[in-house]
């Protein structure tokens, strides 16, 4: 499964593919494009990415939060392009045959994604305004 993606997210699908007889708990969390900022009303969200380097990255903190974590198994999907407010933008998903691990593993997961994965947040407000928002790791794309 593609760690990286363009379209809505296939989550019964990716729920169904970390299910596992031996697991008692899957925990999935989804974060979604908000509809404002700062008290500005927000159009859309760009979120823009180097593919390759990204899905590396996440497959790192995958393993690393599995291991750290005593779950069975992570997975997380990060959505790119232009968002608007309600759309999805990330899935985190965690089994373990207990909630605790994998309660903490999307916890653990989801605040490496936000410091260590190279996706650059553009927001565009209603109001015209466009801005960068450095929540991630790198600097923006050139031209910012």
């Amino acid at each position: 499964m593609q760690r990286i993606v363009r379209d809505e997210f296939q989550s019964e699908k990716v729920l169904d593919a970390l299910r596992s007889p031996k697991d008692g708990a899957l925990v999935a969390f989804y974060g979604s494009v908000r509809d404002g900022f700062e008290g500005r009303a927000v159009k859309l969200l760009r979120y823009e990415v180097y593919d390759e380097m990204a899905e590396a990255s996440i497959r790192r903190i995958e393993e690393e939060v599995r291991e750290a974590s005593g779950a069975d198994r992570v997975f997380i999907q990060h959505r790119v392009g232009d968002l608007k407010p309600g759309d999805h933008t990330i899935l985190v998903a965690a089994t373990s045959p207990h909630r605790q691990a994998a309660f903490e593993a999307c916890r653990l997961a989801l605040e490496r994604v936000k410091t260590e994965v190279p996706v650059w947040k553009k927001e565009i407000y209603e109001d015209g305004g466009e801005a960068w928002v450095q929540t991630h790791a790198g600097s923006p794309p050139s031209g910012a």
